[in-house]
């Protein structure tokens, strides 16, 4: 065989080659993807409180500052600073002996004013029955009437001077005006107290219940009543939790009972208070306390982890695997968020598997694969993944 049909022959075979591989290569389809694998978090309606974490300051529901209303020398303290009194209780003793006295001589100036008084009433008896005789001028008469209403006036002046010594007297007793928690004393045995001014002798506060004194933005309150209007949240009354600095909550609930009616222009915050009880004294005056303060519920609503937001130029939304294994998105409105979840309400079910791992991975419309139940059990809390447009 010549060398060039040699050459023409094992061309004509390659050509055959590459053609029965071509095709082989077409008659078998080519393999397809599998789904991509996530991992999803069950979605479960409940009424969610709506709730704001702020910072306030303990205060004493009542407060009496105990004061001398006389004048006088203080004898005895006779209670225990520190202690707790009872409304009435005797706390000081202010020397009396000035004030019995003071008693004594308005009890003389009451009975030689009864005694002229009544002297009085007799003469001017007497003058009547001599001018209906014709045997008094008239104007001794009027002066006898004058002089009897006068000495009755000065026996109900006498009277009440008496009452009013009668008082002073008993505020030499110095008593607790209210029930409460006493504090030091402020004057010692010897001190002269009520020259002049009524002298501060101590304090009785009233620490059970407590005052929790704070502040909200007035944008925040704002938009909380208009989640709860757009929602139709119930309203209720406004819970108040008092968090302890080892971060447990405080085993009695207080409630809101005061809001300022105006906004502070320099702080732009509206001034608010509590009412805590505290029949364990654990909590005190004056400490500044993290407080928990439920504003209103939104019922059906879901706390999803912050990993399954995202977010595009129409809003938040979520992606589901739906029970074809397709996924679908559903656009949610956000409310609150909390250390690891999103407050949402909007187009989700009961038991919607939406999707916090894997997301990068799907698309709506595309087929994914929900992982089992045990490889998604550590569900992510604070991360956050990218908007998607």
């Amino acid at each position: 065989m010549k060398p060039l049909s040699r050459q023409r022959l094992m061309l004509g075979v390659g050509v055959c080659a590459v053609v029965l591989l071509s095709a082989c290569q077409k008659a078998s389809p080519p393999a397809q993807r599998p789904a991509p694998e996530v991992s999803v978090v069950p979605a479960h309606a409940e009424s969610v409180p709506l709730t704001r974490e702020t910072v306030g300051m303990l205060a004493a529901s009542r407060i009496a500052e105990v004061r001398a209303r006389v004048a006088g020398v203080v004898l005895k303290r006779e209670y225990t600073e520190g202690s707790d009194v009872h409304q009435g209780q005797v706390l000081f003793q202010i020397d009396p002996a000035s004030l019995r006295a003071a008693l004594h001589i308005q009890e003389a100036a009451l009975a030689k004013a009864r005694a002229d008084a009544t002297n009085a009433a007799l003469i001017a008896k007497r003058y009547k029955g001599l001018a209906a005789k014709g045997l008094l001028a008239s104007q001794d008469l009027d002066t006898a009437l004058s002089n009897q209403r006068t000495t009755a006036a000065a026996v109900n002046q006498a009277q009440a001077n008496l009452e009013k010594a009668q008082l002073d007297l008993g505020y030499a007793t110095v008593t607790a005006p209210i029930a409460g928690h006493a504090g030091r004393a402020l004057v010692t045995e010897g001190a002269l107290v009520g020259q002049g001014e009524a002298t501060q002798l101590t304090t009785v506060e009233q620490i059970d219940p407590l005052y929790v004194n704070f502040s909200q933005s007035a944008r925040q309150l704002q938009q909380l009543q208009q989640t709860a209007s757009a929602t139709n949240a119930p309203p209720g009354e406004t819970a108040v939790e008092v968090i302890l600095s080892d971060g447990s909550v405080y085993t009695q609930p207080g409630k809101l009972d005061f809001s300022a009616m105006t906004v502070d222009p320099r702080t732009g915050t509206v001034s608010m208070r509590a009412v805590i009880p505290n029949p364990g004294r654990k909590l005190l005056p004056g400490m500044f306390v993290h407080l928990r303060i439920t504003l209103a519920h939104l019922d059906h609503a879901f706390k999803l982890p912050q990993a399954t937001i995202l977010r595009d130029q129409q809003g938040a939304y979520v992606l589901v695997v739906a029970a074809d294994g397709k996924v679908e998105q559903r656009r949610v409105q956000t409310h609150e968020m909390t250390a690891s979840d999103w407050i949402v309400t909007g187009a989700l079910a009961e038991g919607d598997r939406v999707i916090f791992d894997g997301l990068q991975k799907v698309r709506p419309g595309a087929m994914a694969r929900v992982a089992p139940a045990n490889a998604g059990a550590n569900k992510p809390a604070t991360v956050k993944p990218a908007a998607r447009s």
